[in-house]
């Protein structure tokens, strides 16, 4: 091909790509529009030719149509190809999220950890140059770096792994319409020795002090705006701390507690319904827990006389309040002590202030300092198995799935038998005898 005059021709150029191998582009020569005798702007002939010898090809191809009259130069000038948008890890993370079909508990629950550990320190990075390694030094950073929503300490092994899960499921939503591979298959989270080796061992109460921790939760606090009746909340609440302790439930399953759905004849209690903190609110929901839709719980006729009462005390309540009243069948529903801005009671109570009551008779009872409404469930099966209860019972009563799960949870607690074991098993091979 004869050399053409400056400015005549095209120059292939290297066009750097981001999660792939450069490509090669050209541009069409300046040159005449042969209908209106101006010359026309330059546009590009393509961007994406694998080598400069492609791109140089391409660019003969077009001298030689344009010369034979087979191309000519558009009237509207072609612009150039604009370069895809990079999509980023975080704006990934958002589309993930706002598709995301769990439970709305779940999603709250992402949301937290994208928002506060993910986003700002790899949210930035485009999504096909997340590797393993970059998912390694993030999980080792978490793991070492003061964390100001963790009062200033790292995050534990298990949220940790808890944000490694996040990352797999949303990386792997891109595969291979994005990215070809999931990094996080390769990375390194932390193990489950390692997230067993920080668990930490909430307290428990024996048997004999949860005895006296119902027979005083009965009785008047003493504060002066407490004058002994069903009006102050050191009473009003005994009903639930007493179902809680005596049965094991979580919080949520017993505010979800329905009166339709309590079987008095046989002394059990459905549970069919949580009430649930999704972000700065709460629902009731149905119990999807596990599996455990329909789980049936069994007490003590002394527990349905506690039941009993809270109900005559509700029927006075919603007596009282009249149309004020917002029936949802709820035993454990808002009363009408304090009534919410719409002046209406009856309806689910706020999980989060139910546990400020509790830290407050936890405090006046003087119970361990950081002993968790939750830590009642921890008691509950302790002490059973300590009993020497079948552990397949207290498994279903307290709804693990399965007896195996309890053993391998409680049974290290189980110190009396394993007393009773050791001293059997001495007797049998007649160890007194050696000393």
């Amino acid at each position: 091909m004869a050399k053409r005059g400056n400015g005549l021709g095209g120059t292939p150029v290297e066009i750097p790509r981001k999660g792939r191998p450069n490509t090669w582009g050209v541009r069409t020569p300046r040159h005449l529009n042969k209908t209106t005798g101006e010359e026309s702007h330059r546009y590009w002939i393509g961007r994406d030719y694998p080598t400069k010898t492609a791109a140089e090809k391409a660019l003969r191809q077009w001298h030689n149509d344009y010369e034979a009259g087979k191309v000519y130069a558009e009237e509207t000038p072609e612009m150039p190809a604009e370069e895809p948008a990079v999509l980023l890890l975080g704006e990934h993370l958002d589309r993930w999220l706002a598709n995301c079909r769990k439970e709305g508990t779940t999603v709250a629950g992402y949301e937290t950890k994208i928002r506060l550990h993910i986003k700002p320190h790899i949210g930035g990075v485009p999504l096909t140059e997340v590797t393993d390694d970059l998912l390694d030094d993030h999980y080792r950073m978490l793991e070492t770096a003061p964390c100001p929503t963790n009062r200033g300490k790292p995050l534990g092994a298990k949220t940790v792994r808890h944000i490694h899960n996040i990352l797999s499921g949303a990386l792997g939503s891109a595969v291979p319409k994005l990215i070809p591979t999931n990094p996080a298959a390769t990375a390194n989270p932390p193990t489950q020795r390692q997230i067993r080796a920080q668990e930490q061992r909430f307290p428990t109460v024996d048997d004999a002090d949860t005895a006296r921790f119902l027979g005083h939760i009965w009785e008047p606090c003493g504060n002066r705006a407490c004058d002994g009746g069903q009006v102050h909340h050191c009473l009003r609440d005994a009903p639930l701390w007493t179902v809680i302790a005596a049965s094991g439930v979580r919080r949520s399953e017993a505010l979800g507690m329905k009166w339709s759905l309590v079987r008095w004849d046989e002394c059990a209690i459905e549970l069919g319904w949580v009430v649930v903190e999704e972000g700065n609110t709460f629902r009731l929901r149905r119990l999807t827990k596990d599996g455990d839709g329909g789980a049936v719980i069994y007490v003590d006729q002394a527990v349905m006389n506690v039941l009993k009462r809270q109900k005559e005390r509700q029927d006075e309540e919603r007596a009282r309040l009249a149309a004020a009243w917002e029936d949802h069948d709820l035993v454990f529903a808002r009363d009408g002590f304090k009534l919410q801005k719409n002046g209406r009671a009856g309806g689910p109570q706020d999980p989060e202030k139910v546990s400020a009551r509790w830290r407050t008779v936890r405090n006046r009872l003087r119970l361990p300092e950081d002993f968790r409404i939750h830590d009642w469930r921890h008691s509950k099966v302790t002490n059973d198995l300590e009993a020497g209860e079948n552990p397949v019972e207290v498994s279903a009563n307290v709804r693990h799935h399965s007896p195996g799960y309890t053993m391998s949870r409680y049974g290290h607690s189980r110190k009396d038998g394993a007393r009773r074991l050791a001293a059997s098993g001495a007797g049998r091979l007649g160890l007194s005898a050696l000393v």
